[in-house]
């Protein structure tokens, strides 16, 4: 069971949220765990849930093992499917009910609010799932839904090919501006809430009255095949940006592990005459590495590139390095034992597949901007600028702040002499 958040009274109703999320998909598979902004779709549907004022309960319902071990890691409950209610023909309501039922005999306590929460909607805020069990919950509603507004024409073939298509939402023939036509709401497929003992009744998502709760059109996003994943990816640092804690902070970091070419350089290489080979840096980069290396983290060069340029750049800015190396992933996660810093507290840098390794290792995965879309995929963080423009010193600041400035030890309090 989710942890009781602050400020909630003891008679507070209870409110569960239901993620169903099923082990099989064949338009993406593993789609449940399939990252985006860097987090598994079911670790963002369970962060939503647990940030919303109203959701006293957070249950996964599933029945895949690896799906199960990522929501209990975020905090949800999980309960366990079964085959029955499991194949692509069951039913969310009816997943949604199992998992009612099974919280209630576990813990010997009633729901009064039950919500449905599609974690394949991967840009939905706590805010709205405050407000569709708020609708229930404080409201009166016996249901609620996210919709978003809709200006289109709807437009449907008719019943032989003869006839042509016709306007389901408008007359073909008069074309109204969009602001003398009725306002037209598009169901997000996003969450839903239901009173829990009419949902037992009715054993469907929607009875008595339904109240709609309107959202943000942008984030309205289904992910139902390959293409739709990649938009969400693509959309995932516009979007993720302004949600507390999209970005790192120094409170949530212990070390900053960089990549080499095409992190802090900008992937290109000047070959003189003689075979010599030479790469472009930024300033700001090493200012922000300085100040990076005097707040206290532990920092490291972690590079495939054998070219003695990575040892120059590092004995320049005062890190250690380790370049030439095959397997990234080895050395970095023997460098975290070596230092006793765990996994998830590093920060690492990278632009291209062969981070990949790495980004699965940390806790911040994060892409340089014009990294590989596979990596900006995988990543919990964007920055704005490319590699070799400045993007170091950009994650400096998100960890320091814009001045860099690292606070200070206090003085000591001197001793009086005796």
């Amino acid at each position: 069971m989710s942890p009781p958040q602050a400020g909630r009274s003891a008679d507070v109703r209870r409110v569960l949220a239901v993620i169903p999320a099923r082990g099989g998909s064949k338009g993406v598979p593993a789609k449940n765990l399939a990252p985006v902004g860097g987090v598994p779709l079911v670790v963002r549907a369970v962060r939503a849930c647990r940030a919303a004022r109203h959701v006293t309960d957070v249950v996964v319902s599933t029945d895949d093992r690896a799906i199960a071990a990522a929501a209990r890691e975020a905090g949800a409950e999980v309960v366990l499917r079964p085959a029955a209610i499991a194949g692509d023909t069951a039913t969310s309501e009816a997943a949604v009910l199992h998992a009612m039922d099974t919280h209630e005999a576990l813990h010997g306590t009633a729901v009064d609010v039950v919500l449905l929460v599609q974690c394949t909607s991967p840009f939905l805020d706590r805010e709205d799932i405050d407000k569709v069990a708020g609708a229930v919950a404080e409201d009166g509603a016996d249901t609620a839904v996210t919709v978003a507004p809709f200006h289109g024409f709807v437009w449907r073939d008719g019943d032989a090919p003869a006839d042509g298509g016709h306007g389901v939402n408008h007359d073909k023939a008069y074309r109204p501006r969009r602001q003398d036509r009725p306002q037209d709401l598009l169901e997000t497929g996003a969450a839903y809430a239901m009173a829990a003992p009419g949902f037992r009744e009715h054993r469907h998502r929607f009875f008595g009255r339904t109240e709609l709760v309107r959202t943000d059109p942008s984030r309205v996003l289904e992910i139902d095949d390959p293409h739709d994943l990649a938009r969400a990816r693509a959309l995932a640092p516009l979007l993720d940006a302004a949600r507390p804690g999209a970005l790192p902070t120094a409170d949530d970091v212990d070390a900053v592990v960089l990549d080499f070419d095409g992190t802090q350089t900008d992937d290109r290489v000047l070959i003189d005459s003689d075979g010599r080979e030479f790469v472009s840096v930024h300033r700001g980069d090493g200012l922000g590495i300085a100040a990076l290396r005097r707040s206290g983290l532990a920092m490291l060069i972690l590079s495939t590139e054998v070219n003695p340029v990575v040892a120059a750049r590092a004995r320049k800015l005062r890190l250690p390095v380790l370049h030439g190396i095959d397997r990234k992933d080895l050395a970095l996660k023997q460098w975290c034992e070596e230092q006793g810093i765990a996994p998830e507290r590093v920060l690492y840098v990278g632009n291209d597949v062969n981070d990949l390794p790495c980004f699965a290792l940390v806790g911040w995965p994060v892409a340089v901007a014009g990294a590989h879309d596979a990596v900006r995929g995988a990543a919990r963080a964007v920055t704005t600028v490319p590699g070799g423009e400045g993007a170091v010193r950009e994650i400096a600041t998100w960890l320091l702040g814009p001045s860099l400035d690292v606070p200070s030890a206090p003085a000591p309090t001197p001793t009086p002499s005796t």
